[in-house]
């Protein structure tokens, strides 16, 4: 294999950069050509290549977001947009993908795979909501971000003997909030995998005011609930001084911790070698400290569970 492109698609998460930087470096390492797709899948079709070397990926390891820009692509979801991506791509000469990104991103490498390119997907997600890896690049800046807004809003909510909900990203997956709620010592933690009950969660509250607590914090998973509703009734049955916080985009941004940038040099190093060796429709995960590889089909018809230890953990230490 002589030349690859590489994409990120989705939403954007922490320490993309740093996969492809590694994922340059060592194609360049040894004498492959690579291209940058610039906007997902929609630069497949619109032909947007650009050609990487090692000064390019240089100074941005450090750096949130993605230098390949990022954007939604319903056009690729059309037999007609794979096809004009697919002739883009022979166009170019590139004989394999490297895609980074989410549950969608993965979609579309499997549909590139089955089109005949060899496509290894890297799982880049703060939900990290992806089946067969225990974490995704970008999580673990996440959850710091978030516990570090969480840390100050516990400041002012003692000082003002508040109840703070607080909503974190995770339509469909609670992992963010579970992580950064059992972190931050949040009383209840509202994700979409459980089911919860309004009235016993202002109970806990008032109990705990009884007990002598200043504050409450309350993590809800966007998937969850509505937090402007759940502050409302909250707020209703408990009497109680009550705010609600958006935390939305922050959550995204920011320079990747030394944890995410080491997993993407690691995810991005080893896509290499998998071209090499010829290994397509794959996404590599990590899982026990080990690197696996996993079928892309099997990743998507599989959800990545709760960890309902650490929830049940996280609740009996909130009292």
């Amino acid at each position: 294999m002589k030349r690859i492109g590489i994409l990120t698609s989705g939403g954007d998460a922490p320490g993309m950069n740093a996969a492809v930087r590694a994922i340059v470096r060592k194609a360049v390492y040894y004498g492959i050509e690579v291209y940058g797709v610039h906007r997902g899948y929609m630069g497949l079709i619109n032909s947007d290549f650009v050609k990487l070397d090692i000064s390019s990926v240089g100074d941005i390891i450090h750096r949130g977001g993605t230098v390949l820009l990022t954007a939604r692509c319903d056009e690729f979801k059309t037999k007609e947009g794979q096809e004009k991506a697919l002739k883009n791509l022979e166009a170019f000469g590139i004989e394999g993908m490297i895609v980074i990104g989410g549950d969608g991103s993965l979609r579309g490498a499997n549909v590139l795979s089955k089109m005949g390119v060899p496509t290894i997907g890297i799982p880049t997600t703060i939900d990290n909501d992806i089946a067969y890896t225990d974490n995704c690049i970008g999580f673990d800046t996440a959850v710091n971000t978030v516990v570090d807004a969480l840390n100050k809003v516990r400041d002012t909510a003692t000082s003002h003997e508040r109840t703070f909900v607080i909503e974190v990203m995770g339509r469909k997956s609670g992992h963010l909030a579970l992580h950064t709620g059992l972190a931050s010592g949040a009383e209840t933690i509202l994700v979409p995998e459980i089911p919860f009950d309004l009235d016993a969660v202002c109970e806990k509250i008032k109990s705990g005011y009884k007990r002598g607590k200043l504050h409450s914090i309350i993590v809800v998973a966007e998937g969850a609930a509505s937090s402007l509703e759940v502050g409302k009734v909250i707020k209703e049955k408990t009497n109680l001084e009550t705010r609600v916080i958006i935390l939305g985009h922050l959550q995204r941004g920011g320079n990747p911790t030394a944890y995410d940038r080491i997993l993407a040099s690691r995810f991005g190093g080893k896509a290499i070698d998998l071209l090499k060796e010829n290994v397509r429709d794959k996404m590599i995960g990590l899982i026990n400290g080990e690197m696996v590889l996993t079928d892309i089909d099997k990743v998507l018809s599989t959800t990545k569970p709760l960890d309902m230890e650490l929830y049940e953990l996280a609740d009996i230490l909130s009292y």
